[in-house]
């Protein structure tokens, strides 16, 4: 039986010029599984010359994923690496004990007639206590290296984790599962029953679970226990995303995650003071905000 504990609604943010949702973190509810930051981005079409532009910031003790359902950015981080991301791929970076990345639209596609375009998901994965000091680290898997699953109607691609028998090649720290549901009306996709939290959130057009409808901008938190089940409603595009609960809260200061808060105000300090390291080819840099 599918058993809906909580269902989250994003609110509005801006990256870089770009309008976002922001679902996670949310009142009364940090994470799902690993998942501790879940923005939904677009679907926006800038005027030409124009585009996203998220200057050099820092992470600790966190992986981000960025996964495009259309346009594409040019990643640049710390460790030199310069990496075109476009639909269907995955970003995954570790930041670890710290690391300073910039995304943003390449000139190509700024120069289009029609205007760059751009709709995707980021979200960040906390890391382990045992992993938070990592040393940071890219990865890049294009779209055709990832595991995809085509049941009745449907089409699951599974971006990080473990899920359905199957190992995406991102290099996780944690139990956990992410995948991109297409899904045609009427079909339907089972979450993993192995995992004790898990949600799916509506990227495009709308679906039902245990009986209630939801749409674009929602998360809907299952109740551990079972294998939950949604149906689409119309064709729809659908995150399904959980994993194992994280080993305890986490502190989150702008773009810090840690368990620990004197690591954090350490990490502020090592940003005002430039103690971070430099983005090759990317020489702007986002202030440390005030509060």
């Amino acid at each position: 039986m599918t058993t809906v504990a909580r269902v989250l609604e994003g609110r509005p943010r801006d990256l870089g010029g770009c309008g976002v949702r922001r679902v996670l973190p949310a009142g009364g509810m940090q994470t799902v599984g690993p998942f501790i930051f879940f923005d939904h981005m677009g679907p926006a079409t800038f005027a030409p010359g124009a585009g996203v532009d998220v200057r050099p910031h820092p992470h600790i003790g966190l992986a981000t994923v960025t996964y495009l359902y259309a346009g594409e950015f040019m990643h640049r981080d710390s460790l030199g690496t310069q990496q075109l991301i476009r639909p269907g791929d995955v970003n995954w970076m570790v930041a670890g004990r710290g690391i300073v990345h910039s995304e943003r639209t390449p000139p190509e596609a700024r120069k289009a007639g029609t205007g760059a375009t751009i709709h995707g998901i980021q979200t960040w994965i906390a890391l382990p206590r045992d992993h938070e000091e990592a040393p940071p680290a890219f990865e890049h898997h294009p779209a055709s290296a990832l595991p995809e699953l085509r049941p009745r109607g449907a089409v699951l691609r599974l971006i990080a984790g473990e899920a359905y028998g199957q190992r995406s090649p991102a290099s996780v720290f944690s139990g956990m599962f992410y995948v991109d549901a297409r899904l045609e009306a009427a079909a339907t996709a089972e979450l993993p029953p192995e995992y004790s939290e898990r949600a799916a959130y509506v990227a495009e057009g709308a679906i039902d679970a245990a009986g209630t409808r939801h749409g674009v901008g929602e998360m809907i938190v299952f109740a551990a226990g079972g294998g939950p089940t949604i149906r689409a409603l119309e064709a729809s595009r659908v995150m399904l995303l959980g994993g194992a609960p994280l080993d305890g809260p986490r502190d989150i200061w702008w773009n810090f995650v840690s368990s620990s808060r004197e690591r954090i105000e350490r990490a502020k300090r090592d940003w005002r003071e430039q103690r971070f390291a430099a983005v090759p080819g990317d020489d702007e840099r986002i202030p440390l905000p005030e509060a």
